[in-house]
């Protein structure tokens, strides 16, 4: 195999386990792209940003420089791309980015049962497809992304899954990954590309650590935490796998932990020792018909913090639904996000959040966006995403700015409200 290029270059860890860095030679070609840490990627369906166009995504400033696409959505689609011959990217019509190749889409349900000791599946539009690592490698071949994720066995998440089950899935992700290895090293069409090895183990700590440590000994340039997503087990229980899983992984090859975008639970796993974070979370708050719009703006003007402290308690206040909230999007609403469709805002003039940049809050107010979404017109999307993309993106460098300048104390405030530093570590 070719030698890696990329490298995770730590400036700083803070309190033992917040690692502030750069991942440097980034790209299967060059080598010329960097990435900031603590960071996410853009996600993308079928490489394209949901609601965006790519001229659109490109007016926004400070993408990141790597998007995520899936094999769910490609593989269906691989004959075309086959006879295309020159890469996913060229045919999406794609610049200015790399591109990550997970198995499975963050934000749409993948049914479980469909594992075996040979195959996994992956879900597109047309249905379930089986894929052998033959079948796996040469859709790699086809879509030609800077980095991959290896085939793996995901489907221990649920806390009732026994150990004997949980024990098998790791030994199968364990020979997934010696197979792609071994069918990397043999493909001159792979050389260049980077593969990511994946930590499995469900919510048993000893299989979690056997997997961290056996993914470690195999020749990758980085390492997926998968089935640790919201809603698999609480916080408590995430963090302490992580950090015991992070122990046992090099500290220059960089974690990306699959399934996580919360804002608090970002910053709990941080703090746990993560590197990169799936960016489909500004998705999920758009397709709700909400906005981002908690404050992680860190001031060195002790008032002004207090101030903002007290706007973002009345922020909570508004994110309280009314009757009128769709019983659904009650139950898929975070403390992070406000509901446009709700009647108190057809009558609301100012922006979505007061002070942002973004090209919604600058020209439309929440009345207008109400409107849009209430005669679902398309452009509601459009704008929201615009929104909750640059809101998100802001939020990750405020979290790199408060890690350089000893500011984490003043983020965690910012973030958790009145909770304080609960869900993570206090300093």
């Amino acid at each position: 195999m070719a030698a890696k290029k990329m490298q995770l270059k730590l400036s700083r860890v803070v309190q033992g386990n917040f690692r502030l860095g750069v991942l440097r030679g980034v790209g299967s070609t060059t080598g010329q792209y960097s990435l900031d840490t603590p960071g996410c990627l853009l996600y993308t369906h079928l490489g394209t940003v949901p609601h965006l166009t790519q001229d659109t995504l490109h007016t926004l400033k400070h993408l990141p420089c790597v998007s995520q696409v899936t094999l769910s959505a490609i593989a269906e689609h691989q004959e075309v791309l086959d006879d295309f011959k020159d890469g996913f990217r060229d045919f999406a019509g794609l610049r200015d980015t790399l591109l990550y190749c997970s198995l499975h889409d963050p934000a749409a349900t993948c049914p479980s049962g469909y594992t075996t000791n040979k195959t996994v599946s992956v879900w597109g539009s047309g249905g379930r497809i089986e894929l052998t690592v033959t079948k796996f490698m040469a859709l790699l071949k086809t879509v030609q992304p800077d980095w991959y994720q290896s085939m793996a066995d995901g489907e221990t998440w649920q806390s009732s899954t026994s150990r004997k089950r949980v024990r098998k899935s790791v030994d199968r992700t364990l020979t997934h990954l010696d197979e792609c290895l071994l069918a990397h090293q043999t493909s001159p069409e792979l050389e260049g590309m980077e593969i990511f090895g994946v930590v499995e183990g469900g919510d048993i700590l000893e299989e979690r650590v056997r997997s961290a440590k056996e993914t470690a000994k195999r020749p990758v340039t980085g390492f997926c935490l998968d089935g640790l997503q919201t809603g698999s087990m609480d916080q408590v229980l995430r963090t302490e796998l992580i950090t015991a899983v992070n122990r046992e992984l090099p500290e220059d090859k960089p974690r990306l932990l699959q399934g996580v975008g919360r804002p608090d639970e970002v910053l709990a796993c941080v703090e746990a020792g993560v590197d990169l974070f799936e960016g489909f979370f500004p998705f999920q708050v758009t397709e709700r018909g909400c906005a981002l719009c908690f404050n992680y703006n860190i001031c060195p003007d002790p008032e002004h913090t207090v101030l903002e402290q007290d706007e973002v308690k009345k922020q909570v206040v508004e994110m309280q639904p009314n009757a009128d909230v769709n019983p659904e999007d009650q139950t898929q609403m975070t403390a992070f996000e406000i509901n446009l469709k709700e009647k108190r805002f057809q009558d609301d003039f100012g922006p979505l959040v007061e002070g942002c940049g973004c090209y919604c809050c600058k020209n439309h107010q929440r009345a207008y966006i109400h409107h849009l979404l209430v005669t679902n017109e398309l452009l509601a999307g459009v704008l929201l995403m615009i929104h909750n993309t640059v809101h998100y993106q802001g939020f990750f460098s405020a979290l790199r700015d408060a890690l350089a300048n000893d500011k984490l104390h003043v983020l965690k405030r910012l973030i958790l409200g009145e909770r304080g530093a609960q869900s993570v570590t206090k300093e």
